[in-house]
């Protein structure tokens, strides 16, 4: 055993602690005034919000998701073989993004409903979409793909024989699904809901945009309204503290639940007909247009419109602002994900797989709770170290370390680092030990070993790494909001700046950016899933 390793593995384990222990430390003060006055006009509200979010979008993504999963993975219908793979691709469009484009549309000063009072008369009126449930709809399109594409894969995995058995037991497909096929894939769809929720819960973009409090905004508020640091970190551990209770929640329920083991099936279970295939295929196309398509072709009519004129200097600092920092936050991160992966292969002992997944939970920690930690360690170290330190050598006796690229870098490190880990570790995982063997008795050994031989066949691996934390730091907002040097806003941030003063169409070309670079790690996702083999059509075993 290898015991190099525990060094590195133990420091990024530490890293990702850091947020926690500051979190933790910061109830060693409390101010009184701030607390009274939060709990007085803010504080039940924000809890109140918070539990309607959490139950109306776990439901809307668990009956979304689930049901286009069966739908596809199960059933034969027009349309099925395409609407597959598009249904994962409202992956590509952040929530913010979904968000001011709903309201832009169906607001009651918006195209739709302008157009609908030009023909059916000046009283017509839509329900209201500045609401709970317009907040709830659009984290529901958001969100949905993590419960369809677990479920989906479940679904998938679950060969003929239980189906067959079911059915020679005279039950409908309608049955056999509630009775066999959904409790074989709860782990999945549990797995998928806890995703969903964990992401609802660090929203921030999109409940700004509905002007809908939670502990996201009042975080960010805190710190720009009140200036108090450290009560913006003791209400972000409040919301930490939501999130590891879905976290556990999630665990006891797999833990509690079988997934299935069968053979995984190569063609469809049922085909439907008549007005049962209409419906199946009215309800994906609905899903998909609503999800991805109507907001798309919005964002590409507001950039014609307006966006367009917008493409000058500023857009470029914006884009080179961001890809700069998605670019170094991929580099970093998938060196660092890197040396876990070995650690993990080199010394797979209980201790070092403990303080791995510590590292892994940074992933958990929402941008906002992330940002409010760092910076209050961060100003701690300027206060007690830095500045002193650079006083007594000469120096100007300025904060160096809040502020700076190197903190935001940081939170993207903790935030990403599981991200990158997937792709790392099944790619080294299929490289076989016998080849460390053979190449040493070749006289290759060290660097020349990780280059000549690793290197090349973990390239697939490295890329997909890299473009998934790329895309994900280029869309992440409320760590970039909070942290971004002086000057350094994003496309991000200037979706944000933009959406704040309802300036919806200025906004559509940094959001029309950001989609499409989201698409990338959809598209290589939507490539892996076909490259599986599973699910893909070559004949029918039952009519329905």
């Amino acid at each position: 055993m290898s015991f190099r390793w525990y060094p590195i593995v133990f420091a990024v384990a530490a890293l990702v602690l850091l947020p926690l222990s500051v979190l933790a430390l910061s109830w060693a003060e409390i101010d009184g005034e701030i607390w009274t006055h939060l709990w007085e006009t803010q504080l039940p509200r924000l809890l109140g919000n918070s539990l309607l979010l959490v139950l109306g979008v776990g439901l809307g993504v668990t009956l979304l998701g689930t049901s286009l999963a069966w739908l596809t993975a199960l059933c034969e219908f027009p349309g099925r073989r395409w609407l597959d793979w598009a249904l994962m691709l409202p992956f590509a469009m952040p929530a913010y993004v979904l968000a001011f484009v709903f309201v832009g549309l169906l607001d009651f000063s918006g195209p739709l409903q302008t157009l609908l009072r030009e023909c059916f008369g000046s009283g017509l009126r839509l329900p209201r979409v500045r609401s709970s449930g317009g907040v709830i709809l659009v984290l529901v399109l958001v969100f949905y793909p993590y419960v369809y594409l677990l479920a989906r894969g479940a679904f998938l995995a679950q060969g003929r024989g239980l189906t067959e058995a079911a059915r020679v037991l005279g039950l409908s497909p309608w049955k056999a699904f509630w009775r066999v096929a959904l409790p074989m894939a709860r782990p999945a769809i549990g797995a998928g809901l806890a995703l969903a929720v964990m992401e609802t819960l660090a929203d921030f973009g999109a409940v700004a945009v509905f002007n809908f409090d939670t502990f996201t905004t009042a975080i960010y508020k805190t710190w720009y309204g009140f200036y108090s640091l450290s009560s913006a970190a003791q209400l972000a551990s409040l919301l930490l503290l939501g999130v590891f209770l879905v976290l556990l929640g999630e665990r006891r329920s797999r833990g509690r639940a079988a997934g299935a083991s069968e053979r995984p099936r190569s063609a469809a279970l049922y085909r439907l007909r008549g007005w049962k295939a209409g419906v199946a295929s009215g309800w994906c196309g609905l899903v998909f247009l609503c999800a991805f398509v109507v907001p798309l072709a919005q964002l590409l009519l507001w950039c014609w419109q307006r966006g367009r004129f917008d493409l000058d200097a500023r857009y470029l600092d914006l884009l080179a602002h961001s890809l700069g920092l998605s670019g170094a936050a991929a580099a970093l991160t998938v060196a660092v994900g890197l040396l876990l992966a070995f650690a993990r292969r080199q010394a797979p002992s209980p201790l070092l797989r403990g303080a791995l997944g510590l590292a892994h939970l940074g992933y958990a920690l929402p941008g906002s709770v992330l940002a409010v930690a760092i910076m209050l360690a961060f100003s701690w170290l300027d206060n007690h170290w830095v500045v002193p330190l650079s006083s007594a050598l000469g120096g100007a006796g300025k904060p160096l370390l809040l502020g700076s690229l190197g903190a935001l870098l940081l939170a993207y490190l903790i935030r990403f680092l599981a991200v990158a880990q997937g792709p790392l570790e099944s790619t080294l995982a299929r490289i076989r030990p016998s080849l460390d063997e053979a190449s040493r008795s070749l006289g290759v050994s060290g660097l020349g070993l990780f280059r000549r031989v690793y290197l090349p066949l973990l390239s697939p691996g490295l890329l997909s790494a890299a473009l998934l934390v790329f895309v994900d730091a280029l869309k992440e907002m409320p760590a970039t909001l909070l942290m971004r040097p002086f000057g350094w806003d994003t496309l991000a941030v200037r979706i944000f700046e933009m959406t704040s003063e309802g300036e919806w169409a200025r906004a559509a070309l940094p959001a029309l950016s950001l989609v499409l670079a989201g698409l990338l790690p959809v598209a290589l996702l939507i490539r892996r899933s076909a490259a599986s083999g599973v699910g893909r059509n070559s004949g029918v075993q039952h009519s329905t």
